[in-house]
């Protein structure tokens, strides 16, 4: 992408960190994928049980990961994370709200940041009930720690999606508290996550109004690649726009739109240029073979432009200046949430990721009006 300045491309656009700049008109920003994380594991100790805090100490969680012997990032980037996020008392980046506030909050106008936690969490874990237990203590832990004190947070519900019913219980158990904003899911599950064993964390889901987030990763579920293990973490990187397509194909083709009529999902940090190819190849293969399919009552494309959103991040970037924007028109202004990823190494700044020529208008929409719509804000 060719950007020869900072996004200023229209006169109603302002750049948040330009002089003169001030809070009253600056851009509103909703940004759909913030990692909070804790400091220690025993920030989760009160929310467990006895037994569940010592099965923890004692034997761990059980999760599959071809990086087993360390973190799925590259020593480059430790946690995958902003070298100045890291807090100066302590603690991964993301653990701070202080820090968070200082200096992404505050600096970038945020309205409203969705939460989106990651690593240690139970979801994937092979002990379903350890699973339920962790998931339920994270999201306490992030009430207590980010939602409650900071009214510009809202949690998401994790959930042990490998469960589907004690799925059900945890959206049951949270759904109406408005600091929760969606159901959170990772993209690699075990089964193609439209299996019908998922299906009550749809219906809960539905129910109480609530988007699903589909985050890449997944340790419970299978690599990125179809042949195993990738050799190198670009491969890895590479392959969460095919975790993404899968995840939507799945949910498509098996009916869960048809199903559950208002159902939204959100594709998060995933990329969004594979939609249109992936709508255009399934809308090709199902006029081919859409007896096999009689519970699809309209085209693949039609259910992804009414039920799927995609973040921004991590923005697209072509050599070619207007490439990015024609995708966005196909995929639809309405459809796309900005997502800053806060505080990983490739975070991207509201108001400088987006291509030139984007105009103001539409702009705005992306930053914070369908965010507003799509999370009940």
């Amino acid at each position: 992408m060719q950007l020869d300045a900072p996004f200023t491309t229209d006169a109603e656009t302002l750049d948040a960190h330009a002089p003169g700049v001030t809070k009253s008109n600056r851009l509103a920003v909703i940004d759909g994928d913030i990692h909070p994380a804790w400091r220690k594991p025993e920030d989760l100790k009160p929310y467990l049980s006895k037994y569940w805090w010592d099965h923890l100490q004692t034997y761990g969680s059980r999760r599959k990961n071809g990086s087993v012997y360390g973190e799925p990032y590259p020593k480059s980037a430790p946690l995958a994370c902003r070298r100045d996020a890291w807090p100066e008392e302590g603690g991964r980046p993301g653990s701070s709200l202080a820090l968070m506030q200082k200096q992404y909050l505050d600096a970038c106008g945020v309205e409203v940041g969705i939460l989106g936690p990651l690593g240690a969490t139970g979801q994937g874990d092979f002990n379903l009930d350890f699973s339920a237990a962790m998931c339920r203590a994270v999201n306490e832990w992030q009430l207590d720690t980010f939602a409650r004190p900071e009214k510009r947070l809202k949690a998401s519900i994790v959930v042990p999606y490998e469960d589907g019913a004690a799925s059900a219980a945890e959206i049951e158990r949270c759904g109406a508290d408005p600091h929760f904003a969606q159901v959170f899911v990772l993209t690699r599950s075990s089964e193609p996550i439209g299996s019908r064993r998922y299906w009550p964390i749809f219906a809960a889901a539905e129910r109480y109004g609530l988007p699903v987030g589909f985050h890449v990763f997944g340790t419970s579920g299978h690599p990125v690649s179809g042949a195993g293990w990738p050799s190198y973490y670009v491969e890895e990187g590479a392959g969460h726009s095919t975790s993404c397509q899968t995840a939507v194909t799945s949910l498509v083709i098996e009916g869960v739109f048809e199903r559950f009529p208002k159902l939204k999902v959100v594709m998060v940090e995933g990329g969004f240029a594979w939609l249109a190819p992936l709508a255009w190849r399934l809308d090709k293969l199902h006029e081919r073979m859409h007896g096999e399919v009689p519970h699809l009552k309209r085209r693949p494309s039609e259910y992804i432009r009414e039920h799927v959103y995609v973040t921004t991040q991590p923005m697209e970037e072509s050599d070619v200046r207007g490439q990015v924007l024609d995708l966005m028109e196909w995929i639809g202004w309405d459809r796309l949430l900005f997502a800053s990823d806060y505080p990983h190494w490739d975070f991207d700044d509201p108001f400088r990721a987006f291509p030139v020529g984007l105009k103001a208008e539409r702009h705005r929409q992306i930053c914070a009006e369908n965010g507003r719509s799509v999370y009940r804000l």
